[in-house]
């Protein structure tokens, strides 16, 4: 039980890398370390990343398809942990 809720956290963790991946190749006009110094400069950390941890919404609703309701756990809990980093980024 607890291995499959580690697989679905990183699971989700290597989903929002992936996200992160896609928007700013998708949606960026700018070279990689141009559009990472312009999201360091904005202070657009949780603004990004929250974008980018939609992509754990498709990977929950996958493994709840697939009746894997320990690893959409994993899944959950990290995009808990995201979460709570990014209100702690914001306030502090």
């Amino acid at each position: 039980m607890k291995k499959q809720v580690l697989i679905g956290f990183l699971t989700a963790i290597f989903a929002t890398l992936a996200g992160l991946f896609l928007y700013i190749e998708l949606f960026s006009k700018f070279s990689w370390e141009e559009t990472l110094k312009l999201i360091t400069e904005g202070n657009l950390y949780g603004k990004v990343l929250s974008l980018a941890a939609l992509a754990n919404l498709f990977v929950f609703f996958v493994f709840i398809k697939k009746k894997q309701d320990a690893k959409a756990k994993g899944v959950l809990l990290a995009t808990i942990c995201l979460a709570i980093l990014l209100m702690i980024s914001k306030f502090f």
